[in-house]
Formats: structure tokens, sequence, C-alpha cells
């Protein structure tokens, strides 16, 4: 249900976790802390100890949607270690509650191949991250995913908004412009 916004109802929120099994706090958080031991390790074959084999991963444009664990090997695990070495993964926050796991944090790795059709440069960067997901049965079944590439590709010297990104406003660059319209 949805009408206009401060004019009544509103769409319902939460959706998701509405059915959130609180008991399953403590298994949650161990099955996620061990998923990101492995990818520390470096683990692509026998990542499916951490996830459900059709579990679903959603990333943001650029990661796309990988269905099943053979294609997050194949689609993001193996492309992303193509592209980036001596990765490290550091959660700088993690929230946990019952079968839900949020955390974001940043991956520290070396540009060691092609990425987004830029040649390998050898720099150090930050990779940044925001994941969420969803473990059931003592396996992760969802996991979205939010990945800076925006940053990344700024660090390897390129702008994908030419100078138009928003920074430029809190930089004193240019002048936000204010609606003209009532929302």
């Amino acid at each position: 249900m949805h009408t206009l916004p401060g004019k009544g109802a509103r769409p319902e929120q939460g959706v998701l976790t509405r059915d959130n099994d609180l008991n399953k706090t403590d298994e949650t958080r161990q099955v996620v802390e061990s998923m990101v031991n492995g990818l520390n390790d470096h683990t692509i074959d026998g990542i499916e100890a951490f996830f459900k084999s059709d579990f679903r991963w959603m990333g943001n444009a650029g990661c796309g949607t990988k269905c099943g664990v053979r294609e997050f090997q194949d689609n993001w695990q193996r492309p992303f270690q193509a592209a980036f070495s001596n990765k490290v993964c550091i959660d700088e926050a993690r929230i946990v509650q019952g079968e839900w796991m949020a955390a974001f944090g940043r991956q520290e790795a070396t540009h060691s191949g092609e990425f987004m059709g830029i040649a390998p440069t050898g720099k150090r960067i930050e990779i940044r991250y925001m994941d969420f997901w969803k473990v059931q049965g003592g396996k992760i079944v969802d996991n979205w995913v939010n990945v800076d590439f925006v940053h990344v590709l700024r660090q390897l010297g390129q702008d994908p908004f030419d100078g138009h990104g928003w920074e430029a406003f809190d930089l004193g660059e240019r002048v936000p412009p204010r609606p003209d319209h009532k929302i």
C-alpha cells in the first residue's frame, strides 16, 4: 500500500526480517566469521562449506548477481582474485541478530591483474564494502553486497563520474542545486 509521503499509509517495512529467529545469533556469527576466515585464506574450492549450494549473492552495479556456489566461485571469486592479489578482508564493524549479520569494512589488495579494463598497476588499494548475510541451517542462504567500485576506479586513475560526482559540492568546487518543485 502506497500513498504520497506524509499523507497516510506507508509500504510495509522490514519484510525480510519479520520472522528472524533470535535464538540463532551465535550460530549466525560463527558461520559468517568462519566464512570470512575462508575468504582471507583465499579459499575458492571448499567455500561451499559456508554457503547453501543455491544461495543468492546480490551485488551492486558492476558486481552482478550470482545464483549458487558455482557462479559465486566462477563469476566473483576467481575474477576478483585474478585482479587483486595479497588481499585481506577487514570487517570494521559487525552487527548480528538472529539469522542476520551485517558488516562493513575494507579489503586491502594489490592491483595485479586486469580490472574493469584497467591493466595491472601494482598499486596497493582499498576496496570498501558492505555485506548483509542471512544464515539458515548453518549456511549462508542470501548475501546482499555493496562494493565501492567507484572508489577502486578512482584509486586506479579513472573517474566514472567525469568530474560530476557530488564530492565537488563538499569541496566547494560546485554549487549544489536545489529542488524547484514540491516533493
